[in-house]
C-alpha cells in the first residue's frame, strides 16, 4: 500500500511540474535545429539569448536587401530623396526584372516608379530588379552603392560580412552587368551573428520597416504582389499553420547556394525579439525552425531587475576618506540593472566593482572634497555560466558607481588635530604591542 501511495505522490509531482514549468520550457541543447547556423537576439538590449554556429560566414540571398533598405530609409531621412522621388528602369534592372529564373513583379520601362512604390516591391515581394533601381538612384550605379554597403557594414560593427550586390543575387547569375569593382563570381556573404546585427540597426534606427514588411500581400502596378514571409497573417489556407502571433518582419532569402534562410522578429507584450536562420532544406523549414526559436525565448527568457538602484555590495558599502570631515562615504550604484535572463536564474548573478584608479590614493582611499553622485568606477556584472554575450556593445552589463553623500575637506586645524591624534594613538598602539611582547 504504501508503495503505491509513492507512486502516486511521484505522478501529482510529475503533473505538478508540468503545469508549473510548462511544456515549452526548454533547453537550448534540446531545440536541434535543422539550420547550419541560427541565432536568437533580444532587440531591446541586444543580448544573445541562443546561437548555433553564429560566426559561419553563408551566403544570405535576399537577407541582403535588408542593407539596401536600411541605406534607402537613411537617404530619406537624410533628406537625399523623398517617399515621393521619381526614378525609372535602367536596361540592367529591365533585363533582371525580364528574366523569370528571378523573383520579380515584372517592371517596365519609360515610366516613372516612386521610391515608395520600388521599396514595396523590395521589402515585400523581394523584387530585385526595383532593389537595383533604388541602388541606383542611390549612388548613381550598383557598383558605388556596394561600397556604401560595405563601409556601412563597417560602422554597424558587422563582423562576418562582404557585399557584392544590392540584391542578394550571385553575381556570375548577373553576368556582364555584375556591380563594378567586384568579382564577377562574387558572392554576399553574412554570418547569423551579422545579419543578427544588421536587423537590429535596421528595426531600432528605422521602425518603420516593420510597417511594410508586416504587410502580407499589397497592390503593386495593378497586380497582387505576396510576402514571402508565411509566419505573417496571410489569407492563404497553405500559409495559415506557419503564422506566429507578434511577427512583423523580417526578411526571406533563397538562391542554390544559400538555401533557404529568414530573419524574423516578432513582439510579444513589449518584447520584441530578432531571429536569423541559416541554409535550411526548405521554405516550410526554415518557417518551423524560426517557431522554435521564437518558442523559446518567449517561454524561457524573462526581464529581471538583478539589481535595484542605489544596490550596495556587501562589505563594500563603504571607501575610506582622507582630508576630509568624515572619515568614510556610502558608495552605490547609479542606475538599477535589467536584462532578460533564463528564468530561475537570478541568483547566478553577481556584482563586482571596478573602481577607478585615477580617483584612488595609492591606499585606495577618496580624498575630500567629493561631491555626492560622484561618479568613481563602475559596477560589473557577472554571470556564474555560460553567457552568450550580446551583439553589440552593451551597457547593460554595468552600471556607474558612485558616492551616496558629499564629503566636506576639513580645515588644516583639524586635519592637524587629527594627525596629532593619529601620532599618539599609533605610538601608543606601538607601546602595548612592546610591551605584550616582553611577557610572551
Amino acid at each position: 500500500m504504501k508503495k503505491i501511495y509513492k507512486q502516486i505522490a511521484i505522478l501529482f509531482a510529475v503533473i505538478l511540474t508540468i503545469a508549473f514549468v510548462g511544456p515549452h520550457s526548454i533547453e537550448a541543447k534540446t531545440l536541434k535545429l535543422k539550420a547550419e547556423s541560427a541565432i536568437l537576439v533580444d532587440a531591446d538590449t541586444g543580448k544573445i539569448l541562443y546561437s548555433k554556429n553564429p560566426d559561419v560566414s553563408l551566403p544570405p540571398a535576399s537577407m541582403t536587401k535588408m542593407m539596401t533598405e536600411y541605406l534607402v530609409l537613411e537617404a530619406i531621412d537624410n533628406g537625399e530623396i523623398k517617399w515621393d522621388s521619381t526614378t525609372q528602369i535602367s536596361d540592367y534592372a529591365y533585363s533582371i526584372s525580364a528574366n523569370p529564373s528571378f523573383s520579380g513583379i515584372g517592371l517596365t520601362q519609360d515610366k516613372d516608379y516612386t521610391v515608395e512604390d520600388l521599396y514595396h516591391a523590395m521589402a515585400i515581394n523581394s523584387d530585385n530588379a526595383a532593389t537595383i533601381a533604388l541602388a541606383e538612384l542611390i549612388a548613381g550605379s550598383e557598383g558605388e552603392f556596394v561600397k556604401m554597403m560595405n563601409k556601412k557594414a563597417e560602422e554597424m560593427g558587422l563582423t562576418e560580412f562582404e557585399f557584392v550586390n544590392s540584391s542578394g543575387l550571385d553575381n556570375e547569375s548577373l553576368g556582364k552587368n555584375h556591380p563594378e569593382g567586384t568579382d564577377p563570381k562574387g558572392v554576399n556573404l553574412l554570418s547569423a551573428r551579422s545579419a543578427a546585427l544588421l536587423a537590429y540597426h535596421l528595426i531600432n534606427d528605422y521602425p518603420e520597416a516593420l510597417e511594410i514588411s508586416s504587410i502580407p500581400e499589397t497592390e503593386f502596378d495593378g497586380k497582387t504582389i505576396t510576402n514571402w514571409n508565411w509566419m505573417l497573417p496571410h489569407n492563404s489556407v497553405n500559409f495559415k499553420q506557419f503564422y506566429y502571433e507578434g511577427i512583423d518582419g523580417l526578411k526571406t532569402g533563397y538562391t542554390d547556394l544559400a538555401g533557404f534562410c529568414f530573419t524574423g522578429t516578432a513582439e510579444r507584450n513589449g518584447k520584441r525579439l530578432i531571429s536569423v536562420v541559416m541554409k535550411t532544406d526548405s521554405e516550410a523549414t526554415r518557417f518551423k525552425e524560426t517557431i522554435k526559436l521564437m518558442d523559446y525565448g518567449y517561454n524561457n527568457f524573462e526581464d529581471v531587475e538583478l539589481f535595484p538602484k542605489g544596490y550596495q555590495i556587501k562589505g563594500k558599502s563603504t571607501l575610506s576618506v582622507i582630508k576630509g570631515k568624515e572619515k568614510t562615504v556610502d558608495i552605490e550604484t547609479k542606475d538599477a540593472i535589467t536584462i532578460p535572463i533564463k528564468k530561475g536564474t537570478e541568483d547566478k548573478y553577481s556584482l563586482t566593482y571596478k573602481l577607478d584608479k585615477k580617483k584612488l590614493t595609492d591606499s585606495g582611499e577618496l580624498e575630500a572634497p567629493i561631491k555626492k553622485g560622484e561618479k568613481i568606477g563602475t559596477a560589473e556584472l557577472v554571470y556564474d555560466g555560460e553567457d552568450l554575450g550580446y551583439i553589440i556593445d552593451s551597457d547593460k552589463q554595468h552600471v556607474d558607481v558612485i558616492t551616496k553623500d558629499s564629503v566636506e575637506k576639513s580645515n588644516w586645524f583639524m586635519l592637524i588635530l587629527r594627525s596629532i591624534g593619529e601620532f599618539f594613538s599609533n605610538l601608543f598602539s606601538s607601546m602595548i604591542d612592546m610591551i605584550k611582547g616582553w611577557f610572551n
